[in-house]
């Protein structure tokens, strides 16, 4: 049976490993810290705007475990708020346990606390990955889903400073790249003035540090919008988000606040003094980042070079997923690209062409669109993703975008990719 490594346990990892299952590979799924899932912790929004189409798309490939998990922990369904529609906002303190106990059900072995320290390697074929603890991990075919935020040196050096986010660098040590292990070039976001990377566009706040008004709110419609002050309102902050699908003059002019069992605040930080001179909020207290009236974890800065079967350029056999792969930014976005990644490493580990999808599928569309700037030699001029942006523009310009299960399914039937991630490979 093939062996596939999967290094980092965050949605693109995770997706990954689940892929790499079902197309009948043995599965190691490394994550540094003590819980799965990473940002997805603080996380929550799924299957907003195209986000909807692309987990529809998903699903028709056989690629739908996640999605289907995620259906038992929704705190809310089909909530609309600025700039988005039909979102649904899972639990965050219940998706961790979930998905751990759906990876091992289905035979990932999940090692937690497994820090990579460097790689073995012959020539442009890696051979195995090196924990701290000095024990190898070898593997016929390798999947990085380390991500690319931090670590601490990178928030000071592009952000405001470590601002003790999900990510816990100090506690369990700064993220690793299997990529520059294995001595290859990777390369950051840049933005129009110059700098590099982007913060992550939200923060979660304490509900019981808010006004029974509007904790009333958020519990029976998953949604607050609260005005505010004038002398607060500051439109440049937007330029500061990962997620430019939210770089809306709503999002500057109010307090969005989503309900995903603590409250997810749409804005990348806001100094806690000011955040107190705001009705409501009077007593309000960040839970992530601890230091979220500064800033937020800087992510977007270490991108690897790849083709469009997500294998990494001038390496066999290692494979990337989730930000890693290119600046699309999202839980979705992470889920299909790990799914796609953790399923050519199973390919190539058994000798089988591997999978490119065609544009005719937004997933694919999405892969494209990174390639052509990677092929273009424009690395990393702008983010990507399904919910809003230039992409979903381009989603709707080109008829992508759709909500309806049985049409998006007949289009992946009409490209011969029904189930297609659901069938072992042949060994």
């Amino acid at each position: 049976m093939a062996r596939v490594v999967v290094v980092g346990g965050g949605w693109a990892g995770c997706a990954a490993a689940l892929s790499a299952r079902q197309a009948g590979s043995q599965v190691t799924l490394l994550e540094r810290t003590d819980l799965l899932l990473g940002a997805g912790l603080v996380g929550g929004i799924m299957l907003n705007n195209g986000r909807l189409t692309a987990a529809l798309e998903s699903k028709a490939l056989g690629g739908g475990l996640i999605f289907e998990a995620l259906e038992g922990i929704y705190r809310h369904r089909k909530i609309d708020f600025p700039g988005h529609k039909h979102a649904s906002l899972y639990d965050i303190i219940k998706v961790e346990p979930l998905i751990r106990r759906l990876l091992r059900e289905n035979g990932v072995d999940i090692r937690l606390q497994s820090r990579i320290v460097g790689v073995e390697q012959a020539a442009a074929r890696v051979e195995g990955v090196i924990l701290a603890t000095g024990d190898t991990i070898a593997g016929d075919a390798f999947v990085d889903a380390t991500g690319t935020s931090g670590p601490p040196g990178h928030c000071w050096r592009y952000g405001h400073g470590c601002a003790l986010c999900a990510q816990r660098c100090h506690a369990f040590g700064p993220r690793m790249s299997v990529v520059k292990m294995a001595g290859k070039k990777e390369y950051p976001l840049k933005k129009p003035n110059g700098s590099f990377g982007a913060m992550s566009g939200s923060c979660k706040l304490c509900p019981e540090s808010l006004s029974p008004e509007i904790r009333r709110q958020l519990r029976t419609g998953g949604v607050a919008v609260i005005p505010l002050p004038k002398q607060l309102v500051r439109p440049e902050k937007l330029k500061l988000k990962v997620c430019q699908q939210y770089a809306l003059d709503e999002y500057a002019a109010n307090i969005v606040l989503l309900d995903t069992g603590s409250v997810k605040m749409m804005a990348p930080f806001i100094p806690l003094s000011a955040l107190k001179k705001v009705p409501g909020f009077e007593q309000a207290r960040y839970l992530d980042p601890l230091a979220g009236g500064i800033g937020n974890s800087m992510r977007l800065l270490a991108m690897a070079y790849r083709d469009d079967s997500l294998k990494v350029d001038g390496l066999d056999n290692l494979f990337v997923a989730g930000e890693k792969q290119g600046p699309a930014v999202g839980h979705t976005e992470a889920i299909v690209t790990g799914t796609l990644a953790g399923h050519n490493a199973v390919r190539h580990a058994v000798g089988q062409k591997l999978l490119v999808l065609p544009s005719t599928l937004a997933l694919g569309a999405l892969v494209r669109a990174i390639s052509s700037d990677l092929e273009n030699n424009q690395p990393g001029r702008q983010s990507y993703t399904f919910a809003g942006a230039v992409f979903f523009q381009t989603m709707v310009e080109r008829n992508l975008y759709d909500t309806d299960p049985k049409k998006v399914a007949a289009r992946v039937d009409a490209a011969g990719l029904s189930g297609i991630y659901r069938r072992p490979l042949p060994s």
